[in-house]
């Protein structure tokens, strides 16, 4: 029997990984830069507990204008990847930026995000 070669399915374009990578480093560099100041009073306010952020806070305190530029960067360049990917060229129907589940997933990411560094900025 000759070898049957099965289709190897089509690789991931960097692109389409490099837009979640993006915005996933700008979520936690506004995690980061929130952690002081901004989500202790936001997690209390929910009943939660935020003790644990002092050690996060703590690490990222000196860095927090390094951090609130990173995420501002990351968070505007993955989203605008990701854009360009689904609008402008062209999306075909097994990629990454043609599922529904995976847009959601980066909208949510990018408003966590971008809501994290407002208000990084305003309470540092």
């Amino acid at each position: 029997m000759p070898d049957q070669a099965q289709p190897n399915p089509e690789p991931t374009a960097p692109s389409e990984i490099g837009s979640f990578l993006l915005v996933a480093g700008g979520l936690a560099a506004a995690f980061g830069a929130a952690s002081c100041c901004a989500l202790p009073p936001l997690l209390g306010s929910l009943g939660l507990g935020s003790a644990w952020l002092v050690t996060v806070a703590w690490f990222a305190a000196p860095h927090r204008i390094a951090l609130l530029i990173a995420a501002v960067l990351s968070i505007l360049g993955g989203s605008s990847i990701f854009l360009w990917r689904r609008h402008i060229a062209a999306c075909t129907p097994g990629a990454v930026c043609a599922r529904t589940g995976t847009t959601a997933l980066l909208t949510i990411f990018v408003l966590i995000g971008g809501v994290l560094t407002v208000l990084g900025y305003l309470y540092a």
